[in-house]
């Protein structure tokens, strides 16, 4: 159920014409009063005169106005409220609807049963199954005005319980930081256009991604103006930059014009300030700030390509990934809005096989990105270098290292998202938590999509192994993880860690070693495949080539090969001593 609060108006009469009306896309049928303040108002839509009954209600609602001096009188003082159900709900009876109207005026302040009848005086009209329309005079039968501090917030809260009561589709509760819904106009003329989200939706979506990596206002203005977006700048007296307005150029109004919305209409935290507060720290970090995780590791290096770019992405979500587990939390808040951005960088970045599930995913990441928990920005420096590198490196091929680091970077992702689920949900951020899961199941789909390929090369190598090297690749695992060795060695997946385990080795590192890091470093009970999940955080700590198409069969006569006898000590030296 979701209550919507709209605009306050001035014209009683015009609203009663539209609520009793056909509606501008002929979507009203069969209006009718179903509850109003005493239960006898006038009812137009089942009168025999229609002019004249609807003049009447209008003056009813209006009398209180007469007992307030015409100077306190309010400009606007029409109050309009609708009330929605979910398309999968039961089909409400017109005395439900009543019901839910009296409640609906009791909660938010309109009219309070225990003042018999001092309240405000208010109509409920339904003209359609799913909703009704509640039209109120802001003036009370004894001359004061009615305290609506907080009345949307009230009918939100009122709403849950009536869901609950009725039977209803379940809303999670909000925290005000949600972004603005479209009205039913806009979703109306989306439907009417044939689109598939509605204009200010598309909008949202262009300007997050033009955001993802962006480094200051001149590119992120050049990235809306390359997406085909109009934008106007609102500029001060002295010439400096106070915000901007974006539309799409074929989204008209009855004028003809263009229809414009400022960043912060689309949501909260796309304001000119807002953003500026992301370009601000870039290139440093806050005191106390966890260091960048490529230089931690030694992977300084500056991705060129599509592969690069994602590998390096990689690193950054498994230290957020860390962060979300363990930091505070504004440090916490930080890495979820450098999420949001990876995602939308992605999204835009992907291979045509995975773009449309990657684009689901950061759509429904952007509620899981925002909540009171003020960002502290330069946490999230190396999330948004990553999304800075995947929009430079250009868009993936679905196949070869491309593909293969896409499967990577999402598998490291998909955790992220877990992870973001689990600490809304610790805090009671019930929207951004549901907001996060549903992210996590958009990203599983795209994983499959991008792992199929790779994986199954990597099997395909596992499998061609000789019979001594496959035990002793199970040995590591046995070693490494006794308590999850049966079930890894039983999986599908088993032969693709095998020739991973048998790659790290060649390459000098420790298998067992390497191994009881990975699995250590956190959980695996929400990875669908144990082994598919170590398969790509050895490959991403071993920096390890994630296509195997072109390598060689895994070898028969050892895992060392000739070209590193004479380091193999060296670098496991090193393994153990980054692993400490």
């Amino acid at each position: 159920m979701i209550p919507r609060i709209h605009k306050r108006g001035k014209r009683t009469i015009g609203l009663l014409h539209y609520l009793y009306g056909p509606g501008t896309h002929e979507e009203h049928t069969d209006p009718h009063l179903v509850a109003s303040w005493d239960g006898n108002a006038p009812d137009p839509g089942r009168a025999d005169d229609f002019a004249d009954t609807i003049k009447d209600l209008q003056r009813l609602l209006d009398q209180p106005l007469d007992n307030i001096d015409e100077r306190d009188r309010s400009r606007k003082h029409v109050w309009h409220l609708s009330v929605r159900n979910a398309p999968t709900d039961r089909l409400l009876t017109d005395d439900e609807w009543g019901e839910i109207a009296r409640r609906m005026v009791a909660a938010t302040g309109i009219d309070d049963p225990d003042k018999n009848g001092a309240g405000c005086r208010w109509a409920a009209v339904r003209h359609a199954d799913d909703h009704i329309h509640i039209i109120a005079t802001l003036a009370q039968e004894d001359g004061y005005k009615p305290d609506l501090d907080h009345d949307a917030a009230r009918s939100q809260a009122e709403a849950r319980l009536l869901e609950a009561e009725y039977g209803l589709s379940r809303l999670n509760a909000g925290d005000g930081t949600a972004a603005q819904r479209p009205t039913s106009a806009e979703r109306h003329k989306a439907a009417r256009e044939q689109r598939e989200r509605t204009p200010r939706e598309e909008l949202r979506e262009t300007v997050r991604r033009a955001v993802a990596g962006a480094d200051g206002e001149a590119e992120f203005f050049d990235r809306l103006g390359a997406a085909g977006l109009l934008v106007r700048c609102r500029i001060a007296p002295s010439g400096d930059l106070l915000g901007y307005t974006v539309a799409l150029p074929d989204d008209r109004n009855k004028d003809n014009e263009p229809v414009f919305y400022s960043g912060s209409k689309l949501a909260p935290d796309l304001s000119l300030p807002r953003i500026r507060e992301r370009w601000a720290t870039a290139g440093t970090g806050e005191p106390g700030q966890e260091p960048d995780p490529q230089a931690a590791s030694g992977h300084q290096f500056a991705p060129s390509g599509p592969a690069p770019a994602r590998r390096r992405a990689s690193h950054a979500a498994w230290h957020a990934v860390l962060v979300i587990d363990r930091g505070d939390d504004p440090a916490v808040a930080a890495q979820l809005a450098g999420a949001g951005e990876v995602l939308d960088a992605l999204a835009k970045t992907s291979a045509a096989h995975t773009r449309r599930e990657l684009r689901e995913a950061a759509f429904a990441f952007e509620r899981a990105s925002r909540s009171h928990v003020r960002a502290v920005r330069g946490h999230d420096r190396a999330l948004r270098q990553a999304a800075r590198d995947l929009v430079r490196g250009g868009p993936a091929l679905g196949r070869g290292e491309d593909g293969a680091t896409t499967a990577m970077v999402i598998d490291m992702v998909f955790f992220l998202a877990v992870a973001a689920a689990n600490w809304h949900a610790r805090k009671g951020h019930a929207q951004q938590a549901a907001a996060a899961r549903q992210t996590a199941e958009h990203l599983r789909t795209a994983y499959r999509q991008a792992a199929e390929q790779p994986l199954n090369a990597l099997q395909e190598r596992g499998r061609r192994m000789t019979r001594p090297l496959q035990l002793q690749q199970a040995a590591y695992v046995r070693a490494a993880v006794p308590e999850l060795a049966g079930q890894i060695l039983a999986e599908t997946g088993w032969p693709a860690l095998a020739a991973t385990l048998a790659d790290a080795e060649t390459a000098g590192h420790d298998p067992a070693g390497l191994l009881a890091e990975a699995a250590q470093r956190r959980e695996l009970d929400t990875a669908g495949s144990l082994s598919d999940v170590l398969v790509w955080r050895l490959r991403r700590m071993a920096d390890l080539p994630a296509d195997t198409t072109a390598l060689p069969p895994a070898s028969t006569q050892g895992t060392t090969t000739p070209q590193m006898k004479d380091r193999p000590s060296a670098n496991r030296s090193d393994q153990r001593r980054k692993a400490r």
